[in-house]
């Protein structure tokens, strides 16, 4: 048989394949841009400033689940908590976080002002 008529095979066309320097470097840009929507959409990267307002927001986080029960402690050395908290019941849950503050029981030790994020916690905590 004679090798002209044969069909060439997808591994012979491979390996005559000689492509240009340009086309290698379209090939190379676009596996980058592929890599980089696939890595940010579907795997979990993100830029330096989200790691930074993620890593502060899980911080205050963690610094309001610790000082909430402290709130709580605080509320239960209170001489009126039966009324107080009935009261703290009766208010809407907007409300809630404002009055816990203006009871003092949201102000830490050695703070002047009261932490609005723990008032919140506790007022949750105390309805539990």
């Amino acid at each position: 048989m004679d090798q002209s008529l044969q069909k060439t095979t997808v591994r012979q066309r491979w390996d005559q394949a000689r492509p240009t320097k340009t086309t290698v470097a379209w090939s190379w840009l676009g596996a980058v841009v592929l890599t980089m929507i696939i890595g940010f959409t579907w795997g979990g990267w993100v830029t330096e400033g989200t790691a930074r307002t993620m890593a502060a927001s899980a911080g205050e986080d963690a610094v309001v689940k610790r000082l909430a029960p402290i709130c709580v402690v605080r509320f239960k050395q209170d001489p009126k908590q039966g009324e107080k908290l009935s009261a703290l019941k009766d208010l809407s849950a907007w409300q809630q976080g404002e009055y816990v503050k203006t009871q003092g029981w949201a102000t830490m030790p050695g703070e002047q002002e009261p932490e609005g994020k723990v008032a919140d916690a506790c007022a949750k905590l105390l309805l539990l």
